[in-house]
């Protein structure tokens, strides 16, 4: 038998290497059996340590079967280099995980001076934002803090959600299980539909920044049903601290949902993929952008006054008002898109499972945005997707200056909550019966067709409430800022009364001129 040489410390025989000298080892005894069950033996070993090196941790079967196979190679002639192999690798990974926790809380440290730095020239008293959390919310001692939102809808009409690291409390002051829990239970109002995370790096530092291991135990709860969906996740305000997270966590990640993930270096990175309005912004994170500007720049930006609003084209459809779309279009008080889009979907879409809860894509809409604004015909048998009016109907109601609810009407439509439930039908009369005329017709042109739309809820699965969902950020908004994550409860909830109650609703109020509009 030939004489293997002890290979020098830290520079272990590879698993390949290994398996040519067990198998030229088997070789010379001429036992193909044993080869066989050695090549097993090692798949199943290095599986174990991969599993080990990536915190999967082992059941208690799979740490039988590695123990018996361990014990096994002890005991052959491979079982001193298979112990250098174990132990070199096993301190190897180890000094590199070791270095990489070292490189994280550095990197973490590092962004603290920097900010630090970059705050040393103005100290800017913490804003103090309102919080209309109610009492009585179930995740209450998370959600007072305001570091979950949901905040409108993309480009591509997805929904928002932001997670603020500068409205993270000190960790002795949150339960972080608590934090997840929270997450879990925000997401689950929107994982069913295509979805996009804006998370605000600024403000993570030692003091509140949950430990790895919470990290990891996060990703794994979010199972494939919230990154399924999830279509973007944009990282504001990247450090060297994320590129080191995002090493440690490379291994266990997909490929396909870090491809989602994109790095945004300033705030206005995000208007070309979001209602930037919308979106809502800590007044901290707002103020270390600028401090960043300025710093790039070397000095102030100068003042630069904001050209006027250019004026609408004559034919344009979207971004208008209702007004303005009944003078351009000979006095009808329905839009164009709203007729075309409901009259295709009435007939094409009504039984479609998931309508209105696909998103298609961005260029699509932009295409179809610029044939309407010009004037030209749409066909929507050319796009083979009924999704796509669908969307379109949406983004037309987004795009409206003022909401088809009206800004005035908004404050009411909060406080449909504090209503008793018997009763709730009869104040959303009243809410929408005191709308412009013009406001109700379209309202109640549009749910007419949705309550015909839920009528069909068993083959499209688009209940009231579901289209609610949808619809309602759609129709009612404030007129500043973003919307607050409470506030879509009773937004939601008085679309959905429009809905399912819309004969009680609509039908003991007629206006002038609409007798003329029939689905």
């Amino acid at each position: 038998m030939r004489t293997l040489r002890r290979s020098k410390f830290m520079s272990s025989p590879s698993l390949s290497d290994l398996g040519k000298r067990e198998q030229a080892a088997l070789d010379e005894r001429g036992t193909q059996q044993k080869r066989a069950g050695s090549n097993a033996t090692w798949n199943s070993i290095q599986n174990g340590v991969i599993s080990v090196f990536q915190k999967k941790g082992l059941q208690d079967h799979e740490l039988y079967n590695l123990n018996e196979g361990v014990r096994q190679l002890l005991k052959t002639e491979l079982g001193s280099f298979f112990t250098e192999y174990l132990q070199n690798q096993l301190l190897t990974k180890g000094m590199v995980i070791l270095r990489d926790k070292i490189r994280f809380y550095e990197e973490l440290q590092k962004d603290e001076e920097e900010q630090a730095q970059l705050s040393a020239d103005t100290v800017d008293s913490p804003t103090q934002e309102v919080n209309d959390v109610s009492i009585s919310h179930p995740y209450y001692d998370i959600a007072r803090h305001g570091i979950i939102h949901v905040a409108g809808d993309d480009n591509s009409g997805r929904k928002v959600i932001t997670f603020s690291c500068c409205r993270l409390p000190p960790c002795h002051e949150i339960d972080h299980v608590r934090l997840l829990e929270y997450l879990k239970h925000t997401l689950d109002q929107y994982v069913e539909n295509d979805y996009t995370v804006v998370y605000f790096h600024y403000g993570l530092n030692s003091r509140n920044k949950p430990s790895l291991s919470w990290l990891q135990s996060a990703y794994k709860a979010f199972d494939r049903k919230y990154k399924k969906n999830l279509k973007a996740l944009y990282v504001v305000h990247p450090t060297n601290f994320i590129k080191v997270l995002w090493k440690i966590f490379k291994p266990v990640i997909s490929h396909k949902f870090g491809k989602k993930i994109q790095y945004m270096n300033h705030l206005t990175d995000l208007r070309e993929h979001l209602r930037f309005n919308r979106l809502i912004i800590p007044q901290e994170v707002l103020q270390h952008d600028e401090k960043l500007r300025l710093q790039q720049k070397g000095r102030p930006p100068p003042v630069i006054k904001a050209p006027p609003p250019r004026p609408p084209l004559p034919t344009q459809q979207f971004g208008v008002s209702l007004q303005y779309l009944k003078n351009k279009n000979k006095g009808d008080l329905i839009p164009p898109v709203m007729e075309q889009t409901i009259s295709y979907l009435k007939v094409k879409g009504l039984r479609t499972e998931g309508l209105f809860r696909r998103s298609v894509s961005s260029h699509i809409i932009k295409e179809i945005q610029k044939l309407y604004n010009l004037g030209k015909p749409v066909n929507f048998d050319e796009y083979g997707d009924v999704h796509v009016p669908a969307s379109i109907l949406k983004t037309f109601l987004r795009e409206l200056p003022e909401p088809l609810l009206t800004f005035s009407s908004y404050r009411a439509i909060l406080e449909i909550t504090s209503v008793e439930s018997i009763l709730r039908v009869n104040s959303c009369k009243q809410i929408v019966h005191r709308l412009p005329e013009h406001n109700y017709i379209v309202l109640k042109y549009l749910m007419y067709f949705l309550n015909m739309v839920s009528m069909e809820n068993i083959s499209n699965k688009m209940t009231a409430s579901n289209l609610a969902c949808v619809f309602g950020v759609n129709l009612a908004w404030p007129q500043e800022g973003a919307p607050s994550i409470n506030a879509l409860v009773p937004v939601n909830m008085f679309t959905e009364l429009m809905i399912e109650y819309y004969q009680q609703i609509f039908n003991s109020k007629t206006v002038p001129g609409e007798t003329l509009l029939c689905l």
